[in-house]
């Protein structure tokens, strides 16, 4: 059976596509920082997937990512399916954002996803994979309050892009799932103010089935860009 790795997968859009990944046969390695959220969700998905490992990693800290990687990796196999789907998000005043949160930002959304293909993404060069960089219809757009977020989505799209190019001949394809608004835990968090009607958007299983369909795809095609919105609109 295929293998995917997921980042992100303790909660979310992350735990809810290694729940449908486990009961359609997939092997996973997950990660989360988290490592006791992880754990719970991989003894449950250890009844139907043969392999389930786990890393707790903080994705923040960028000493801790290869090692990390290279462990996970060890105790299972390559993945065939790479889905960067852990992120955060940040709202305030573009020019007036604390320096060390645009570093946070730009660590967690960019240059994690950068370090995690870099520890991952010639393993599956052998047999070829696909990498799937989950993104938001921010990285087109420009949101007043939500400028750090644009930016490292905008960033993290052309990274995929330039990433299917160089790796092309490695048999190795890469595309983005671009959302609109979905109703995940990120709203929730301490640096995002978020005190409105939230029915509207994307549910978690709408995020995830459409993250199964791109991982199921036939090796021989690739949909660069799979763009989901609210029927109602952006947000």
């Amino acid at each position: 059976m295929p293998t995917a790795l997921i980042t992100g997968a303790s909660r979310g859009i992350g735990r809810r596509t290694a729940e449908l990944l486990s009961e359609r046969g997939w092997n996973l390695l997950l990660t989360a920082r988290s490592g006791h959220d992880l754990e719970d969700l991989a003894t449950r998905l250890r009844t139907s997937s043969q392999v389930v490992a786990t890393a707790a990693v903080d994705l923040t800290s960028p000493s801790e990512i290869q090692p990390a990687f290279a462990r996970l990796i060890s105790e299972g196999e390559p993945p065939s399916v790479l889905i960067n789907n852990a992120g955060a998000a940040y709202t305030g005043d573009l020019l007036a954002m604390p320096l060390e949160r645009w570093q946070w930002l730009l660590q967690l959304n960019l240059t994690s996803v950068m370090q995690v293909c870099s520890a991952v993404v010639p393993s599956m060069r052998s047999r070829g994979g696909l990498v799937i960089n989950v993104s938001s219809h921010a990285a087109r757009n420009a949101f007043p309050q939500w400028g750090a977020y644009c930016i490292t989505k905008a960033a993290l799209a052309s990274f995929t892009r330039c990433l299917a190019e160089e790796e092309r001949d490695q048999g190795i394809r890469a595309c983005t799932l671009t959302l609109g608004a979905v109703n995940t835990p990120l709203w929730d968090a301490e640096t995002v103010q978020s005190d409105f009607d939230r029915r509207a958007m994307l549910t978690v299983d709408q995020a995830a089935d459409a993250l199964v369909n791109l991982a199921e795809q036939p090796s021989n095609q690739v949909i660069e860009d799979l763009t989901l919105m609210p029927a109602a609109g952006a947000f």
